[in-house]
């Protein structure tokens, strides 16, 4: 790897790890001071906010961040369309929940996604990082001021402020690039499929919580939000690389050493979460010690999800996630079908096994063989 690329990775870096080590501290601290069933009713809200997020923003992050690389002046058609879906749904969530605070939420994801997005397409890596930094510890700073005041029921609000920052990108945005209808016509199918795909794996992701609820109840999905954080802690490493390759994929550099060193790194990672979190969960999260077994299990979700995001930067890069889709709906449907079949019986244990596997499921669709009859290599 070139010293520029080492640059370019490190803002990333740099800003992903204390970013993402801020907010970690933050979430684990949050849970070391609530109850599990508290714990669940926060990350149920997030759940909806995230899903309604996806569901307005037009063409997802992975659309504005290629077509940023590839300088087609998109963003700001994309930000309109975004913010006119996001009134919309505004009316809906508060109709159903009743729920200002999600309401703020949504239009946080909303600029935050998109923002970020248009920054990493145009390489500013040193943008990046100072908004990215700036989001994720005002996440930190207003999460722990809105606890003291208002507890466990002003978080949602405090994470909904801490976007305030990506409304600068934004009014940019709108100033210096015209809203044109005209440039989506030939990249409607890309911009849809991609569409298509966030809206699948914010479903993955938070759908369950609508399942888990009815059956399990708030503290059985308070135990497994905090589980699934130590993964968002394991997964960091690689996600900062597909920020940084899917640009590259964009432009044709595979940089396949760094995807490979990934993988290494991925399953170190893995091993050590595997041994090391259920030591430290009793000491630290007492009211949770429940959860080791399920965080042995989920540990190793961390392999085959670095090997979804390598390949999916590679298919995004071509504008081809036909498979990538497909991929999503298959883990959407294992997972989903697991905590149906399983979670009354087996508790937190299905849920970390039916995530797993669900994962494991994802990855395999992705390496499956191509039309072409060539298996996708690294």
């Amino acid at each position: 790897m070139g010293f520029n690329n080492l640059k370019q990775l490190s803002f990333i870096g740099g800003a992903d790890v204390i970013g993402n080590g801020v907010t970690a501290i933050f979430w684990f601290f949050l849970a070391s001071q609530i109850s599990p069933d508290e714990y669940g009713q926060i990350f149920y809200f997030i759940g909806i906010a995230s899903i309604a997020g996806a569901f307005v923003i037009v063409g997802a992050q992975n659309s504005i961040l290629v077509y940023s690389a590839k300088n087609i002046k998109i963003e700001s058609t994309l930000y309109f369309l975004s913010l006119i879906f996001a009134v919309i749904a505004s009316f809906i969530i508060i109709i159903i929940f009743y729920k200002i605070d999600v309401i703020f939420l949504v239009f946080g994801y909303v600029v935050n996604t998109l923002a970020l997005g248009q920054l990493l397409g145009k390489k500013l890596f040193a943008s990046y990082s100072k908004f990215s930094l700036i989001q994720k510890i005002l996440t930190f700073g207003l999460g722990i001021l809105f606890l003291l005041i208002f507890g466990a029921e002003g978080i949602i609000f405090a994470l909904a402020l801490s976007y305030i920052c990506f409304i600068v990108v934004a009014y940019k945005t709108f100033r210096n690039t015209k809203i044109n209808f005209s440039l989506l016509k030939d990249r409607t199918k890309f911009i849809f499929n991609n569409y298509i795909i966030e809206v699948l794996t914010k479903l993955n992701a938070h759908a369950n919580k609508f399942l888990i609820v009815p059956i399990l109840g708030f503290g059985i999905l308070g135990e497994f939000s905090l589980a699934l954080q130590l993964v968002n802690v394991g997964m960091i490493f690689t996600l900062i690389v597909f920020k940084f390759t899917l640009p590259g994929d964009s432009q044709g550099e595979e940089n396949k050493k760094l995807k490979k060193y990934t993988i290494f790194i991925a399953i170190a990672i893995s091993i050590f979460g595997f041994f090391v979190a259920p030591l430290i969960i009793p000491i630290f999260f007492p009211e949770y010690s429940q959860i080791v077994d399920a965080v042995k299990i989920i540990s190793f979700c961390i392999i085959p999800m670095t090997f979804t995001k390598i390949f999916t930067s590679r298919l995004l890069g071509q504008e081809n996630n036909k498979r990538v889709l497909y991929s999503k709906i298959v883990a959407i449907i294992t997972f989903l079908a697991i905590i149906l079949i399983f979670s009354s019986e087996y508790g937190l244990i299905a849920l970390a096994i039916g995530y797993l596997l669900s994962s494991i499921t994802e990855t395999l669709c992705l390496i499956t063989k191509s039309n072409s009859g060539k298996i996708q290599t690294i």
